[in-house]
């Protein structure tokens, strides 16, 4: 179901463009003071100045003079699990570290277990459930990983959830899925990686693409997990097949996956907290967006990725949350911005466009969404203020009064 939806007297703020902002790009914003939106059918039909007149079977919004922005796009996300892992978050809390958690059976592994033992109605509660918080926060699209499987069935299920949710003609927000069998070893293939690849390849890749699952591929490239010769190997392959790649990169130590990105030319290299100087460069110079996720960071104690750095060597830089049962229990746009403004020294601007324009790109979508710009869906976030800088000034509350989707209001605060 798509509306019909006028929002006037509105302080419009949105990137511009189909593709990446990149470098000082990202600082580039469109300002609309007392602007009109109209969407037709769900569809941005007019973008300007206010309209005296307001034409007949439309649902009419008065903004008085608050910001309108895009519909904030939250580029890499694991909304899709079983089970969660609190005492993990403890152990965490004692100092133990990501990898010695994962070496014990915690980690990935342990949500593996309890998300092959959920039913499929059970993994779409929970999911339906964070996408209603997210989208009061002003979240119209999501990247949503498989991975918490690890064998055929019940990665399967992972997909079949997220395209469900996407069938529904009501829904607030909409998934752009990604195939990640390659999250983790699984246990029944110990010592056997080159094998599990040729599996995805052989086996998961195809039925995965024939049934329209997924339309990228992700694998985590890091040290104990895959290599970057393996993650080379899966992601030419998934390329071959029509499948954007996404890659899990240089989270833990500096191993090499942000060069492989560029060689690539992947849609996106995500975390990137350890990624080498000629990463960055290799990143810029093939487009890719480096998406990053402070508040996993945040939540691992870790050092944020040199955001800053990035952006001034001319890369493209998304943000996300990496909602996920493990090292980041949060979809939280609200504190996504404080920690990118005060820790990753982003301008508002460029964490507007970060969580926007940039996000759409990272999943392949930046001629469809991310801005506010006519031919592109109806996806906006209204303020409950006539200031964007409220963004990372309000730390950790959200600022969000009205979430569109494709033209119909699907959460207000009022």
């Amino acid at each position: 179901m798509k509306g019909n939806l006028i929002i006037y007297n509105a302080n419009i703020v949105t990137p511009t463009g189909n593709t990446a902002r990149r470098g000082k790009a990202m600082n580039e914003l469109l300002t609309i003071p007392n602007g009109t939106v109209e969407i037709t059918d769900g569809i941005i039909t007019y973008v300007g100045e206010h309209r005296p007149t307001l034409p007949e079977g439309y649902e009419a919004v008065d903004a008085h003079g608050k910001v309108l922005l895009p519909g904030f796009v939250d580029s890499h996300t694991h909304l899709v699990f079983g089970g969660y892992r609190p005492e993990e978050f403890m152990w965490r809390m004692r100092g133990d570290s990501y990898m010695s958690i994962m070496e014990r059976g915690g980690g990935i592994v342990n949500t593996m277990k309890a998300t092959r033992a959920a039913s499929h109605e059970e993994l779409l509660q929970k999911a339906e459930w964070f996408i209603d918080v997210m989208s009061r926060m002003g979240v119209t699209t999501v990247e949503g990983k498989s991975g918490y499987g690890l064998d055929h069935d019940a990665e399967i299920k992972q997909l079949e959830v997220m395209r469900d949710i996407n069938d529904k003609t009501d829904r607030k927000v909409d998934i752009a899925t990604t195939f990640l069998g390659a999250h983790a070893l699984p246990p029944e293939y110990k010592g056997r990686e080159e094998e599990y690849i040729d599996y995805l390849i052989n086996v998961m890749l195809p039925e995965v693409k024939e049934r329209n699952l997924a339309e990228n591929c992700d694998i985590f490239c890091e040290k104990g997990v895959f290599t970057v010769e393996q993650s080379r190997r899966l992601l030419s392959a998934a390329k071959d097949m029509g499948f954007g790649a996404k890659i899990h990169a240089d989270e833990i130590v500096s191993f090499g996956g942000a060069e492989l990105a560029g060689e690539l030319h992947a849609l996106s290299a995500d975390h990137l907290l350890h990624a080498s100087d000629e990463g960055i460069r290799s990143m810029a110079a093939n487009d890719v967006v480096a998406t990053l996720l402070p508040l996993t960071a945040f939540t691992l104690r870790e050092p944020y990725a040199r955001g800053r750095e990035m952006i001034d060597s001319g890369c493209a830089v998304a943000l996300a949350t990496d909602l996920n049962p493990g090292s980041c229990c949060s979809g939280s746009i609200p504190l996504t911005f404080a920690l990118a403004c005060i820790y990753m020294h982003l301008s508002v601007e460029e964490a507007i466009t970060a969580l926007t324009l940039n996000g759409a790109a990272a999943i392949g979508r930046a001629h469809r969404i991310g801005s506010i710009e006519t031919g592109k869906q109806g996806d906006l976030t209204l303020l409950d203020t006539d200031t964007y800088y409220v963004l990372p000034y309000y730390t950790g509350m959200n600022s969000v009064e009205m979430t569109i989707k494709e033209g119909r209001i699907v959460s207000t605060r009022f």
